[in-house]
Formats: C-alpha cells, sequence, structure tokens
C-alpha cells in the first residue's frame, strides 16, 4: 500500500472523521461566541486565535486529502462542498467582503458531510426535489387563482391586504401559514363578506392540508428510498466480505490437499 492509500485510509476513517466533527462543534460555540460583546471584551484574542486553530486544521485537511485523492477529490460532492465552505472561510474580512466574512458560520454545515445519518437526511432531500418542483408548480397555480379571486371579491374594502395581485398572493400566503388566519384577516373581511369562508376554508384545506403534505411525502418517501439504497450497499458489502472469506477458506483447503498428495 502507497502512502497515498495510507493517508486516503486514514482522513476517511472514522476516528479521523470523529475528530474533525469535534472540532466543527467546538468551532461553532467559538463563533458562538464571537456575537458576545462581554465575552470578545475579556477573552477576544483567546476566542480569536481558537477560531486560527480550527480553521487551519480544516485547511490541513482538505490539503491531505487533496494529496490523497487527487482528481478523485472534485468527484465526490461533500468534498467540493467542503471545498467551497473553506474557501468562503479565507475571504478577507474587509471592506465589501465583510458580508462573506459573516458566512464563515456556514463552517458548521460540514458537519453534514461528516455525519452520515445527516448525508442520508440530505441526500433524500436533494432526491425529493425533482418531485417537489411538480409540487410548487401546483401551489403556484392554487396561489395566483386564489389571489386572482381574492383581489376581485376583497380588493375594494381592504386594499391592504387585497389590493392588488402581490397583496393579495402575500396575504394568502400568510393564511395558508395559518399565522393570525382567522382574527387577523379572515374575520374582519367576514364582516363585510359572511360568505367569505366559502373561500378561505378551501383554500386552507386545499394547501396547507393537502399541497404542504405532498411535500412532507416526498421527502420522507426519498429519504426511505436512500436508507433502503444504504441498507443494499451494507448488504453487497457483507456478501462481498463472505465471498471473499470463502475463496480464501478454499484456496487453504486446496494447498492442503495439494501437499498431503
Amino acid at each position: 500500500m502507497s502512502f497515498r492509500q495510507k493517508l486516503d485510509a486514514f482522513v476517511t476513517g472514522p476516528r479521523f472523521g470523529q475528530f474533525i466533527t469535534l472540532v466543527i462543534i467546538f468551532n461553532a460555540i467559538l463563533l458562538g461566541l464571537e456575537t458576545s460583546p462581554s465575552v470578545m471584551a475579556k477573552v477576544g484574542p483567546l476566542v480569536k486565535a481558537l477560531d486560527s486553530v480550527c480553521l487551519g486544521i480544516f485547511i490541513v485537511e482538505i490539503a491531505m486529502k487533496l494529496f490523497a485523492q487527487d482528481r478523485r477529490f472534485f468527484t465526490n460532492g461533500w468534498n467540493i462542498f467542503d471545498f467551497i465552505i473553506i474557501g468562503i472561510a479565507l475571504v478577507p474580512g474587509g471592506g465589501g467582503l465583510s458580508v462573506l466574512r459573516a458566512l464563515r458560520i456556514l463552517r458548521v454545515l460540514r458537519v453534514i458531510s461528516v455525519a452520515p445519518r445527516l448525508r442520508r437526511v440530505v441526500e433524500g432531500f436533494i432526491t425529493a426535489l425533482p418531485g417537489m418542483a411538480s409540487v410548487f408548480l401546483l401551489m403556484a397555480i392554487i396561489f395566483y387563482i386564489g389571489a386572482v379571486i381574492a383581489t376581485k371579491l376583497f380588493g375594494t374594502s381592504f386594499p391592504e391586504w387585497f389590493g392588488d395581485l402581490g397583496r393579495s398572493a402575500y396575504s394568502l400566503f400568510q393564511i395558508m401559514t395559518l399565522e393570525s388566519w382567522s382574527m387577523g384577516i379572515v374575520r374582519p373581511v367576514m364582516e363585510i363578506y359572511p360568505y367569505a369562508w366559502a373561500f378561505f376554508v378551501p383554500f386552507i384545506m386545499i394547501t396547507t392540508f393537502a399541497v404542504v403534505n405532498l411535500l412532507v411525502g416526498l421527502i420522507v418517501n426519498s429519504m426511505q428510498d436512500a436508507h433502503q439504497e444504504e441498507d443494499h450497499e451494507r448488504t453487497d458489502a457483507y456478501r462481498d466480505q463472505v465471498l471473499a472469506r470463502l475463496e480464501a477458506i478454499e484456496a487453504m483447503v486446496s494447498e492442503r490437499s495439494q501437499t498431503k498428495k
């Protein structure tokens, strides 16, 4: 085994992954402490020094992976994700780049790339995106139809909520989230339009309880598929190990039989 292969096995091993996870969590705590003026006034230099140490560890990790995996490093989406996150952290904080400097907290997201369970959740979510796009399109159509109807029905009496298409869509979005939908919007509208419930109640039933649950169902289904695929991979790996051991045993038996002859 070459040095690169040994280094690759080291940086992709479970112990090194656990160490990086601890560093990420510790770095997240440091970044949170930086938002406290009292803490920074007392131990500000120490917090910044420890933050620099954590960043140095991340840089060394990326460098080790680049050396060990060479071009294969960029074939892994999670490696590219880590590379971008660390690159953002290296952006200087002066001038107009201070916003990018504030994005150092994105380093906490690296815990996703080192935690298999979190990776499965994210991969399941990404797998569900094509189906979610269809649901979002359906949602947009429902909102457009509802906004046009609400503007024509209630726009004259309630221009602040339904005066134009944009305001109607935003008000309907608030109603869909069930945030002050009854006392805040629907009941005042019903004081002038008593039968307005015939519009708002079906809208809530369709959007909040039907379409939104479709999104949840798609994500859950994708996560289950990802979990089953992982189980299949484990089963295949175990089968290959068993076959390799059987072949080794068969080879040993054949060698012994030949030596006896």
